[in-house]
């Protein structure tokens, strides 16, 4: 820095952002770790296929967990809630995105086929459900 004529010091003007940079960044790696955490959901052991994984969309989530309990989303629904307001929850979800079913590998099948029946009768007509991926095996010997 350079002495001005009296003996006092240059004052600098600029703006150090370099710990903003920084910060920024730290936040930024912090987002990107915790957002898949985020994701959530009602904890369901799915059953395993070999199926194409379904494409990422902001679709309604069906859980039915091992119980047969069914879930809207992350929140709780009866049986019979679930039957008499579905049409207007899908029209208003844009059931053009469709509906993702998550079932639990040891849900009855009867509670899972109740469910896809009334979502049926509902109107949708795009319809996934949700598996986990077969381990992929060597070629037959």
């Amino acid at each position: 820095m350079r002495r001005r004529r009296s003996g006092r010091l240059h004052l600098n003007a600029e703006i150090n952002v370099v710990s903003l940079i920084d910060v920024m960044m730290l936040l930024l790696v912090i987002f990107m770790i915790t957002a898949p955490l985020m994701q959530g959901g009602v904890d369901v052991k799915l059953p395993v296929a070999a199926a194409r994984p379904l494409e990422s969309k902001s679709s309604l989530v069906i859980t039915v967990d091992r119980s047969g309990n069914i879930f809207l989303d992350k929140d709780p629904i009866s049986y019979a809630a679930f039957a008499s307001s579905i049409k207007a929850i899908v029209s208003s979800k844009a059931a053009a995105q469709g509906v993702t079913l998550r079932a639990d590998a040891r849900a009855n099948w009867e509670s899972v086929a109740r469910v896809m029946s009334v979502l049926r009768n509902a109107g949708v007509v795009n319809l996934g459900v949700v598996t986990d991926q077969e381990p992929l095996q060597g070629p037959p010997r």
